[in-house]
């Protein structure tokens, strides 16, 4: 089965989504993140909350991408955007709530949360990201979009008769 998947991971990324947006299943979370090309290399190197200024200035500029997909009608992109603001708000959470970034001990038992899971830096820059996550994924234009791009990938998906990406098609 792993081979299949890696497979699958390595097809997946060689499609451009700008090109074929068409290709591009929503998914659920954070699916895909660190796969759909070219949106990837582009937001990518701007995640960062290692401190809470990087995070507030990673915040902002993966904001600023979303808006800017946005004014270029790129789903995709503001759906990748959108995605990296969950990330960064979802792994500052994980960093807050245990410092080593394990959740889990030896014997697979949970870890103790940290005492100061709701107030130390990377609480803080949790917040920051989900305040940003949650203007991305309640924009008016984004939920329109969303739906315009679930019927063009169900539309997609009739035509060549399946829920898989056919890569053999581009």
């Amino acid at each position: 089965m792993s081979n299949l998947k890696t497979q699958y991971a390595a097809a997946y990324r060689a499609i451009d989504f700008r090109k074929y947006p068409e290709l591009y299943p929503v998914g659920k979370g954070e699916q895909g993140v660190l796969m759909a090309e070219p949106y990837k290399s582009e937001i990518l190197p701007f995640w960062r909350f290692k401190t809470l200024a990087m995070a507030q200035q990673s915040a902002e500029k993966i904001y600023a991408l979303f808006l800017a997909y946005k004014q270029t009608n790129e789903f995709v992109g503001m759906d990748m955007a959108r995605k990296y603001l969950m990330m960064g708000w979802t792994r500052s959470r994980r960093y807050a709530n245990h410092p080593s970034g394990r959740k889990y001990n030896p014997d697979k038992s949970v870890k103790k949360q940290a005492d100061d899971a709701l107030t130390s830096e990377k609480a803080q820059a949790a917040a920051i990201f989900f305040a940003y996550y949650q203007k991305a994924k309640t924009d008016q234009d984004y939920l329109q979009m969303l739906k315009e791009h679930v019927i063009l990938y169900k539309n997609y998906c009739s035509r060549h008769d399946s829920k898989a990406v056919h890569l053999k098609d581009y």
